[in-house]
């Protein structure tokens, strides 16, 4: 394959890379879903997350971040609702965390289930994936080739890595929960980090000026 071959390739994979360990929205939610449930309920939090992102990459392959780049509504309507959501996610984690007894600490799950559909929204709220998206997959597409297959190829790469690293912060969460279970101070500084995490990038995510 032409776009697997050329020399820019090798360069993508390591930007997506870095880019991937970078903490975001979708590596706070993962961790905080693993804190209060558990690696079953973090490990399907990751799928949700995943499928979100690949909602991103449907939405670039067929022109929309596009389209809601270029309609300032469009794009603080997105941005507003996501902002919203991640700063309610990160005040029920902080809260809940709050609210629990001396001693050691309960966890509090409400089932993979929902820890999925939260992924999702998460990630497909996430605005700034689109821009991502629309920004960084073109610098590396071959003109001469089909667009469409491009983009499909190079967003899904990155969803992969994406989930490959929340994937790795569940199971570190989870191993160093579970080798430390007793201590009550790991959890919930934990729980702070990645409920204070969310709340900060949604507030971040709400400051987020369109620029056309």
């Amino acid at each position: 394959m032409g776009l697997i071959a050329s020399p820019l390739f090798g360069l993508f994979l390591l930007a997506a890379l870095a880019l991937a360990i970078t903490p975001g929205p979708g590596i706070a939610y993962v961790l905080a879903r693993t804190v209060g449930g558990g690696r079953a309920v973090g490990l399907a939090s990751t799928a949700g997350t995943a499928l979100g992102g690949l909602v991103h990459v449907a939405a670039a392959a067929a022109g929309l971040s596009a389209l809601l780049m270029q309609s300032a509504g469009a794009f603080t309507a997105v941005r507003w609702l996501g902002a919203a959501y991640l700063v309610y996610l990160g005040l029920r984690t902080l809260l809940a965390h709050a609210d629990e007894p001396a001693g050691e600490p309960v966890l509090r799950s409400h089932g993979a289930r929902r820890a999925f559909g939260e992924g999702v929204v998460v990630e497909a709220l996430n605005v700034k994936t689109a821009v991502f998206f629309l920004a960084f997959l073109p610098q590396f597409v071959d003109v001469a080739l089909p667009l469409v297959p491009q983009f499909v190829v190079l967003g899904s790469i990155c969803v992969m890595l994406n989930t490959a690293v929340d994937v790795a912060v569940v199971l570190g969460a989870s191993a160093a929960l579970a080798r430390w279970h007793r201590r009550v101070r790991l959890r919930a500084w934990l729980q702070r980090v990645s409920g204070a995490t969310m709340l900060a990038l949604g507030i971040g995510m709400a400051l987020l000026r369109h620029e056309r």
